[in-house]
């Protein structure tokens, strides 16, 4: 198949899963064209049957600030679907992508050109964006107009229905992971670097936005280090680190508290970690859990969207209320202290994420390509 995919550049969860999803999809034999503003942050470019099409928006006084970047997607997808024979296309989040995709095919419709689109749906595009009034019509138009919807999680997809008048039907496939790229080895990790050796290393990973509730990660950990000799690691950076970083300062614990920014061998930082906090106000899927589970690090999060169906309550670790900072910090507590716990939950950990792995979901996105190209037959 030749398979368009229309995705954001940046270190967000929808554009790592689409990057990775196409990656894998050009591995199995697939001619795959990224379509985006930039190259997506995981995509190598190197691999065979990759091809990247740049989103080019020139900038015209007319617009000023607002640049009409729909319309520049739009016809950068008439023309690779001309040029390149695509099959289908498949968009990653719905605003503007679905929206773009829709006039794209009906473009192509009348050169005597079908193209189906799939749309998948990551969370805040419908939770947050999609559901503002300015935008709601046009997200609901889109996923009503497209050849096939997915969502990655069942709360998602339950999310959508009520948010939106849907006609469409939604097919949950879940974010996936590469478990091979999460070898158990004895002698991984930088555990000398991050903590001393009677230490516990506490870890966070995400975008630091508002919605992943960074103050109540330091809470938490405020709370672990009284009773357990224990570091704290935050991966990412976003907008939000500043004011973490004043409440760091305030609760005085900033020589316990590590920030990495952004990294490139997140494996090597989370095999040296012994918790994951995940303690989300909103969060569709949880893909920065799985991975901490795929290298064996249990979860302590809150129970905001999709989460409980990836971390499960205690068995790969616990999920509390959102902004339960208290109940979080006793979980963690117990769980630290408690070895034999401890040893089941990486296991239980491990053996979930196994279930996420591509090799299981992969073939979901390729028979959902094959029914879509069976209509258009």
């Amino acid at each position: 198949m030749k398979i368009g995919i229309v995705c954001y550049p940046t270190y967000g969860g929808s554009g790592i899963v689409a990057t990775e999803l196409g990656m894998d999809l050009a591995e199995r034999g697939h001619e795959v064209h990224f379509i985006s503003t930039s190259l997506p942050a995981r995509l190598d470019i190197t691999l065979s049957n990759i091809y990247f099409h740049k989103v080019n928006v020139e900038t015209y006084p007319l617009f000023e600030e607002y640049q009409p970047y729909s319309l520049a997607l739009s016809t950068i997808i008439v023309n690779i679907a001309q040029s390149h024979g695509l099959d289908l296309l498949h968009v990653h989040y719905a605003i503007p992508h679905a929206y773009a995709a829709y006039f794209a095919k009906q473009m192509l419709r009348e050169k005597g050109i079908e193209l189906p689109i799939i749309t998948t749906l990551h969370g805040t595009d419908i939770t947050l964006v999609g559901n503002h009034p300015a935008y709601k019509p046009a997200v609901e138009f889109s996923i009503n107009h497209s050849d096939k919807v997915t969502a990655v999680s069942e709360s998602l997809k339950k999310e959508t229905y009520e948010f939106f008048s849907i006609n469409n039907e939604i097919e949950v496939i879940p974010n996936f992971i590469d478990n091979e790229q999460y070898q158990f080895d004895e002698n991984c990790g930088c555990r000398n670097q991050l903590a001393d050796r009677k230490e516990k290393v506490i870890i966070h990973v995400s975008n630091l936005r508002k919605v992943k509730r960074l103050n109540d990660v330091v809470k938490v950990f405020y709370e672990i280090q009284k009773e357990i000799p224990a570091k704290l690691i935050i991966v990412g950076e976003g907008p939000q680190w500043e004011i973490a970083n004043n409440l760091i300062n305030e609760l005085g614990i900033s020589e316990k508290v590590k920030a990495l920014g952004k990294i490139n061998d997140l494996y090597n930082v989370l095999c040296s970690s012994d918790l994951f906090l995940l303690p989300s106000e909103k969060e569709s899927f949880g893909l920065a859990a799985l991975e901490a589970m795929a290298a064996r690090v249990p979860v302590i999060s809150s129970n905001a969207g999709g989460i409980p169906e990836v971390n499960i309550d205690g068995e790969t670790g616990y999920v509390l209320p959102v902004g339960d900072v208290k109940g979080m910090a006793e979980k963690a507590i117990e769980l630290l202290k408690d070895d034999a716990k401890m040893i089941q939950f990486k296991e239980n950990a491990k053996n979930q994420a196994l279930k996420f792995d591509k090799k299981n979901i992969l073939p979901m996105y390729e028979e959902l390509y094959l029914s879509v190209l069976e209509k258009v037959k």
